[in-house]
């Protein structure tokens, strides 16, 4: 069937940035192709970066002047770039996971919502993330975000919204040119490299204030909101929490906030990693997500009834993570490394258990007033793309809302004593993937054989990859 031709339009859920036109002289966004010009010339921007998140979330796209930018260039981007691996390879063909035989172009189409400066670099520059379309202006399905539109959309289609809050853990690592070598904690203002168990922290967080002085400093000038940060359990672990918002909106801050804290660390001579489990013995990095629904018409948060009590809307939603989110592991935990941290009494849930306040389970329900009533869960890692990793969590929920089902008690000790809900591995995590019907009408047939096929070629990469473990226990033992 042929792509419907049309021009990429805002998700019916649209942003609140796009409910009400952004200030020409806001930090972030414009309205209109008239404002963003006078937006450029005000701040003197010499350069734009027009980027989007590929299948891993990786910024891809095109850098020009800010003159070619507002004289209705034409950008482009060759299909190819949404069916490469982490490492760059290209799978073969199956019978799922096809090429675009001739290699056509997508077009890039500019969000003006989210135009902001890049305040790392020398020379003026801005920045905008981009829509994709096809050559003849259809919607490309298999985008990240587009993907999470299409979620939104059927949310939208019930006269709900929902709003999310991200949660994003990530390493602080000395500088290691060298992949056969073991990463260590950087040093410190002490001149010492921190250790672990500094949960909550302000000493750890004080060892980098001049590093995080930078992120709070990159942020303030893109127009991000920090809400809280912490020093996480690892040695050098951080963890920062945004505020709650539109899904939309929430995915392109975290797509910049990884850019910028890895920015803000190199100025410093080190390395930011959200890689999953980034060191041996150390708890691993997550991605949590904060959950909840709300009644577009009368702002009423779903999960909870006009008395207050939770709602059957609330426990469907419930029922729907349990039952269909270890099916969609392989979009909140991408890749091999990532099962690594799925590892029982490593401060991480390998179950699909809720409970109330309890963070052993894969879904807490936090203590909240019933208007803030929402679901966290506790799985994605913070290697995850986060437009897939929202829309793959927010799927589970309202498939559950659709079909009505039933959660299982809530646990109220420990959930993960007993044996592990979740697929082990990544190539486990594919097959369910693929097997579960129900996403065929979430995701888009076409989104789940590209995707499967790129994580199957990067498990392939893997299993190239002779590690030390082999070498040590199987060299001379075998």
């Amino acid at each position: 069937m042929s792509p419907k031709k049309t021009t990429l339009k805002p998700a019916r859920n649209v942003p609140a940035s796009k409910q009400t036109p952004p200030d020409p002289g806001s930090l972030r966004g414009v309205a209109n192709w008239k404002e963003a010009a006078r937006w450029l010339r005000d701040r003197g921007i010499e350069d734009i970066e027009c980027i989007t998140p590929d299948l891993a979330g990786v910024p891809r796209g095109k850098m020009m002047p800010s003159s070619k930018f507002t004289s209705n260039t034409s950008l482009a981007l060759p299909s190819a770039i949404y069916r490469h691996t982490i490492s760059g390879e290209y799978p073969d063909e199956t019978e799922s996971f096809r090429y675009e035989p001739r290699d056509s172009d997508l077009k890039l189409m500019p969000d003006l919502s989210t135009l902001s400066v890049v305040p790392w670099e020398t020379d003026p520059t801005a920045q905008v993330i981009c829509d994709i379309v096809d050559s003849d202006g259809g919607e490309v399905s298999y985008t990240p975000r587009n993907v999470l539109k299409r979620i939104l959309s059927l949310y939208h289609e019930r006269g709900w919204k929902p709003i999310v809050a991200p949660e994003i853990e990530f390493y602080l690592v000395a500088k290691n040119d060298d992949p056969d070598y073991p990463l260590h904690p950087p040093k410190g203002r002490s001149g010492r490299s921190i250790l672990g168990g500094q949960g909550y922290s302000i000493a750890g967080i004080n060892e980098f204030d001049e590093l995080i002085d930078d992120i709070y400093h990159f942020s303030e000038k893109q127009g991000l909101e920090i809400d809280t940060l912490i020093h996480e359990e690892g040695p050098a672990q951080l963890e920062i929490n945004l505020r709650h918002g539109n899904p939309i909106e929430l995915a392109d801050q975290v797509f910049l906030f990884k850019r910028t804290i890895r920015e803000a660390a190199l100025k410093h001579d080190i390395y930011a990693t959200f890689m999953a489990k980034p060191m041996q013995g150390q708890p691993g990095s997550a991605m949590h997500i904060h959950q909840s629904v709300v009644n577009i018409e009368t702002g009423r948060n779903v999960f909870s009834n006009p008395d207050g009590s939770a709602s059957k809307e609330f426990f469907h939603f419930i029922g729907g993570m349990q039952k269909f989110v270890p099916s969609a592991m392989a979009m909140l935990a991408p890749y091999v490394n990532s099962y690594r941290r799925l590892q029982p009494d490593m401060s991480c849930p390998v179950n699909n258990a809720w409970g109330y306040d309890n963070r052993t389970t894969a879904f807490r329900v936090p203590v909240s007033d019933p208007q803030a009533r929402r679901v966290e869960n506790r799985l994605p890692s913070s290697d995850a793309n986060p437009y897939l990793a929202l829309a793959a969590s927010l799927a589970a929920g309202l498939l559950g809302i659709m079909k009505e089902i039933e959660p299982t008690a809530p646990t109220e000790d420990s959930a993960n004593e007993g044996s592990i809900d979740l697929p082990r591995g990544l190539l486990e995590a594919v097959a369910l993937l693929e097997d579960e019907p129900a996403f065929e009408e979430m995701f888009g047939s076409q989104f789940i054989g590209l995707y499967a096929g790129v994580k199957r070629g990067e498990f392939e990469t893997f299993m190239q990859v002779i590690s030390p473990w082999e070498r040590e226990f199987l060299l001379l033992n075998v």
